[in-house]
């Protein structure tokens, strides 16, 4: 025997998540459009803060490193990329989906003590790993006073 499980308000959900995409794609300006962003799916995502960096972990399985892209522009940083789980057999009927595939789009605004210019990624077994090193702390130091 098979035991199916309601959700109710499963069904809002999806309604509102179309809606969503539906507007944003059909009915709003390209300029407004440009900023919407297009997630069908959002990674889990842990920052940390450490003495000499801040770390950006980003669980993204399923992810080729290839179609991740990570960029920084004004103090932003910004993580994108696209998942397919479908298979490429299409004649298969699928009984239940529970992978979501799709678009991602997650931003971070960094805060003024990060060095933009030395950031990496490390990308291993699903887990982006974003490294944002703090810049050096300016030195208190004494002025000489001249006498004339």
């Amino acid at each position: 025997m098979n035991v199916i499980r309601y959700n109710p308000w499963g069904f809002v959900g999806r309604f509102s998540r179309d809606a969503d995409q539906f507007f944003a794609h059909h009915l709003l300006p390209a300029a407004v459009e440009e900023r919407v962003a297009d997630n069908d799916w959002v990674p889990a995502i842990d920052i940390k803060e450490e003495d000499d960096r801040y770390v950006i972990r980003a669980d993204v399985p399923g992810v080729e490193a290839e179609d991740l892209d990570v960029t920084m522009d004004n103090e932003v940083l910004t993580l994108q990329g696209t998942r397919d789980t479908r298979t490429a057999d299409e004649t298969d009927t699928l009984r239940r989906v529970e992978r979501v595939s799709g678009r991602f789009h997650r931003r971070f605004n960094l805060p003024e003590t990060a060095d933009s210019t030395a950031i990496s990624a490390d990308y291993r077994q699903g887990v982006l790993e974003i490294s944002i090193p703090k810049q050096a702390k300016a030195q208190p130091q004494r002025i000489q006073i001249k006498v004339n």
